[in-house]
C-alpha cells in the first residue's frame, strides 16, 4: 500500500496522502465507531506501534477527502 500519493503531473498543489491511506483511516473510524478526530489518534498510535515513521493525515484532510471518495 502506498501511503503517500504519487505526483499527478498537474498544476497546483499535489495531494500528500494516497486514497488508500485515507480509506484506511476511514475504515478504522467505521470499524470501531469512532469520531473522525478519535480515528486520527488511533491510526497515529497504530503507525507508532508498528514502528513506521509515516506522516499522519490530520482531521481537515480526512474530512475533505472523505467527501470525494466513493
Amino acid at each position: 500500500m502506498d501511503w503517500l500519493a504519487p505526483g499527478s503531473g498537474k498544476r497546483g498543489r499535489a495531494e500528500k496522502f494516497s486514497d488508500a491511506a485515507i480509506q484506511f483511516c476511514l475504515m478504522v473510524k467505521n470499524l470501531f465507531g469512532l469520531a473522525l478526530r478519535q480515528a486520527t489518534g488511533m491510526v497515529a498510535s497504530l503507525l507508532k506501534l508498528s514502528g513506521l515513521n509515516w506522516p499522519m493525515p490530520d482531521y481537515s484532510i480526512l474530512y475533505r477527502r472523505q467527501q470525494r471518495l466513493p
